[in-house]
């Protein structure tokens, strides 16, 4: 049901006002579910790391993991728009490296196109990319990856020169062949005039009101993530009680000798 089948609906969304609706999941399970919505694409991210894996960041995620994690996501949701993570070190060695893996990426899962983050210093990685006809979304502000060099999770973009370099940086990821750019955690009015600067979309996470899409992880939204709290956050469900509560009456039915019932046993 996916509104976006390649590159060229993201621009034409954009242009036409329309914002893009983006959820991140991990699973054939829930790619199943979001592919049977009206949500226009679905981004694999490396944050599986954090969500699935257990990890405190992003970074001992591998290539491998997320070529496996987008190829469930395929086969749940195989007329959507996927898009898959490069994942920390898969991109930043060399162009014969970074293009080794997104081949890899590209055959091996079925995938649409490839993530990655950071600004004028993969400016060359991008346009080798898009060279190679494997299509590049951009990620700047927050860079999950970059953590430690940042310092921690928090807003980017505050003070002027923050502010300058991200803007340059989005107007360098367009010029070198990205179709759209993810915004995490930059302060409303930069997001506001990024969005307004570029022709391609943005897509924001923590970023305000102005991009031209959103982003949310489907753990979060549906309130599985308990415990994480982030101001941009808004939970559409809490399947985190719902499911506890359905696990407690299970083993309570079980106690009880209450399951199996009659309508659950073969004669």
């Amino acid at each position: 049901m996916s509104s976006i089948k390649n590159i060229k609906d993201f621009a034409k969304m954009k242009q036409a006002g329309q914002p893009i609706t983006m959820v991140t999941c991990y699973d054939y399970a829930f790619a199943r579910i979001v592919s049977e919505t009206d949500i226009d694409t679905i981004l694999v991210g490396d944050s599986l790391g954090n969500v699935v894996a257990g990890y405190d960041t992003t970074i001992p995620v591998t290539l491998d993991q997320m070529i496996y994690h987008s190829s469930m996501v395929k086969r749940g949701a195989p007329g959507s728009f996927i898009v898959t993570d490069l994942p920390f070190m898969s991109y930043h060695v060399s162009i014969e490296d970074t293009m080794r893996n997104c081949g890899r990426i590209m055959k091996e899962t079925g995938t649409n196109a490839v993530k990655l983050e950071g600004g004028k210093d993969f400016v060359p990685v991008v346009e080798a990319l898009v060279k190679a006809s494997i299509p590049v979304m951009g990620h700047l502000g927050l860079t999950p990856q970059s953590v430690h060099k940042l310092g921690g999770y928090s807003v980017q973009g505050k003070d002027e020169e923050q502010r300058k370099t991200i803007l340059e940086d989005a107007l360098l990821l367009q010029e070198a062949g990205a179709f759209a750019i993810v915004l995490e955690m930059v302060p409303e009015p930069l997001a506001k005039e990024i969005t307004q600067r570029l022709a391609i979309p943005t897509i924001g996470i923590g970023a305000g009101r102005y991009c031209d899409g959103q982003v949310l992880v489907i753990h979060d939204l549906l309130g599985l993530n308990k415990g994480f709290n982030p101001k941009f956050l808004k939970r559409y469900a809490d399947l985190y009680t719902i499911s506890q509560q359905a696990i407690q009456t299970y083993h309570k039915e079980v106690k009880e000798h209450t399951f199996p019932a009659e309508e659950n046993v073969f004669k």
